[in-house]
């Protein structure tokens, strides 16, 4: 046997070992050098080898000892079968559909994407399709449109995809840079081609979606999840405005969804929010009902509104003569 064949023998005979401790939680050193057809002072070289590459894998002695793969300091990388990686595409693929999980799905089913087996993706599908769900809140997308642009995003290559536009679907060419989950839609921040500039897109809104195989060097790019959530908030709507709110811009955020405002910290005690809306009055209700002591910094016209709806309120608070 020559070398190479000795070194490919020896790393499939370390991964069967690897698969076999991640099925059961204790296996002996006579077990283990059974199942492989090696003695076992070729098993504990194998378990060092395991070791050397982060699976921290422990042995006990004496009654009930043996080798067991326990928690390490860092997450070394998993060996899946065919069942395993099904389970685990079709979880992500659902929950990255939904938007409900943040980025992370999306992330891994991006590095699981890689390393699928073709003949593993239409099992894939075929589950994801029979899926269902409700009362979550979400804009669901489809998930093969997801990989495609996280694809893209990730090989940087141009995307296309039909996309609605003053009435009408045009088809949009763009470089993506990054998919944005916000806490109910997605968006693909790119640069659009046709348009010369940076945009946010929802996916769910995008039709016949494609990444073709024309790569584009990256361009100086604005943060992607600040681009899109001024977006979301403020930009979309006729009217926008900005607000100093007196309280720290945490205990903010938990009051205000990322969809509807934009909070940036000013100091310890108070906090900047940008949030738009079709109307001001809105704006002006929607900040009030925090709760917080605050000030109106932009438009101008906004605070002049807010003496006419002040007047308003202690009007509507005087108690009426002989009641009601």
């Amino acid at each position: 046997m020559n070398t190479d064949s000795a070194e490919r023998g020896q790393t499939e005979r370390v991964l069967t070992l690897l698969g076999l401790l991640q099925q059961r939680q204790v296996w002996t050193g006579p077990e283990l050098a059974e199942r492989l057809g090696i003695t076992t002072r070729t098993v504990r070289r194998d378990v060092d080898r395991l070791r050397a590459l982060g699976y921290p894998v422990q042995a006990g002695h004496g009654v009930g000892g043996g080798y067991r793969l326990g928690p390490g300091q860092e997450l070394p990388p998993l060996l899946l079968d065919d069942q395993e990686a099904i389970a685990t595409a079709v979880s992500l693929l659902v929950g990255a559909g939904g938007a409900v999980t943040g980025d992370g799905a999306l992330r891994a089913l991006t590095k699981l994407d890689r390393v699928l087996p073709t003949r593993l993706r239409h099992e894939v599908r075929a589950l994801t399709g029979s899926v269902e769900s409700f009362g979550t809140g979400h804009t669901p997308v489809d998930p093969d449109a997801l990989i495609t642009l996280a694809r893209a995003c990730r090989d940087e290559v141009e995307a296309g995809f039909g996309y609605p536009s003053a009435g009408a679907t045009r088809r949009r060419r763009v470089e993506p840079y990054r998919l944005v989950a916000s806490d109910r839609r997605w968006y693909l921040f790119a640069y659009d081609l046709d348009r010369a500039d940076w945009r946010s897109f929802r996916v769910d809104r995008m039709t016949e979606v494609a990444a073709r195989t024309w790569r584009f060097r990256p361009r100086p790019a604005p943060d992607a999840a600040t681009y899109v959530q001024e977006g979301v908030a403020s930009r979309v709507y006729p009217k926008q405005a900005r607000f100093l709110v007196h309280a720290d811009a945490d205990t903010v955020r938990a009051q205000l969804p990322g969809s509807t405002a934009v909070v940036r910290e000013r100091d310890r005690t108070s906090c900047e929010i940008l949030s738009g809306a079709a109307d001001l009055d809105i704006l002006l209700v929607r900040i009030l009902l925090l709760g917080h002591e605050f000030a109106v910094l932009d438009p101008p016209e906004l605070a002049a509104r807010c003496h006419v709806l002040a007047d308003r309120l202690r009007a509507a608070g005087t108690a009426i003569p002989g009641g009601a």
